[in-house]
């Protein structure tokens, strides 16, 4: 497909008429007739708003002309799985799992691979083979090649160290040590919970990472782990694949 019909399928699809449109992203209708008739295409600006407005990428806008690849893991990419800037405006370089609410997610390489290796193996890769090709391909990404430019130098990673060691604070009974998190997308478990006023939350929103674990004990029994800067939830799942229940909610 190319701009216009991008474009004109968006609009119908939000139900929205060329006036709304136009109001939304501060042209003219007569310039959104233009685009759906190929005459012009938006400029840099406009292509911004609608990325925003649509909850689509650029890239998708004009057409997909690009190939869009993880700068950080290698992951091919959709615009259901982009990653956000601080603004929650999509980045067309990296994936939710890497770069999220404007923060890169991995500062070590090694451990990158191990995450990654566990899901690359199957019919096409062996684990020897996955580790191996992981370990040729992500030191060639703009991520890794720019890291000293782009890092936050570790302050990232010492949240996630400062929050382990409150999570592990509070001596959960039966609950495993915690010794890393890792970033979780939303959809994983789009579960709503309840809190001690009676209230109950939603807590992962789709369009947001957060940070979290499973972790095993005997039994079939195991904890999850889900976390931000805002919110402490941890759930206890019991065996058979029940119904998780709350074990503690804390407000950070």
């Amino acid at each position: 497909m190319n701009t216009k019909d991008i474009l004109y399928g968006l609009r119908t699809k939000h139900g929205l008429s060329q006036d709304d449109l136009a109001e939304k992203v501060f042209v003219t209708r007569q310039a959104v007739s233009r685009w759906e008739k190929g005459e012009t295409v938006p400029n840099t600006e406009t292509l911004k708003l609608l990325s925003r407005l649509f909850n689509v990428s650029i890239n998708t806008l004009l057409g997909s002309p690009r190939q869009l690849v993880c700068q950080c893991c290698g992951m091919p990419l959709e615009d259901s799985v982009l990653g956000r800037n601080s603004d929650g405006s999509l980045n067309e370089d990296y994936c939710r799992w890497c770069y999220a609410d404007g923060t890169y997610t991995y500062s070590d390489m090694d451990e990158l691979i191990e995450v990654c290796v566990r899901n690359m193996i199957g019919e096409n890769f062996s684990e020897e083979q996955a580790r191996a090709y992981l370990k040729e391909a992500l030191p060639k990404l703009d991520y890794w090649k720019r890291y000293e430019e782009l890092s936050d130098h570790g302050e990232f990673e010492a949240f996630k160290k400062k929050l382990i060691g409150e999570i592990n604070d509070l001596h959960i009974e039966g609950m495993p040590k915690l010794e890393k998190l890792n970033a979780l997308v939303g959809s994983y478990v789009n579960l709503a919970y309840p809190l001690p006023s009676g209230l109950s939350v939603k807590f992962l929103d789709d369009r947001t990472t957060y940070l979290g674990n499973q972790l095993e004990t005997g039994g079939g029994r195991c904890f999850g782990v889900l976390a931000n800067k805002d919110f402490l939830l941890i759930c206890t799942y019991g065996e058979g694949g029940a119904d998780p229940e709350l074990v503690l909610y804390k407000k950070r």
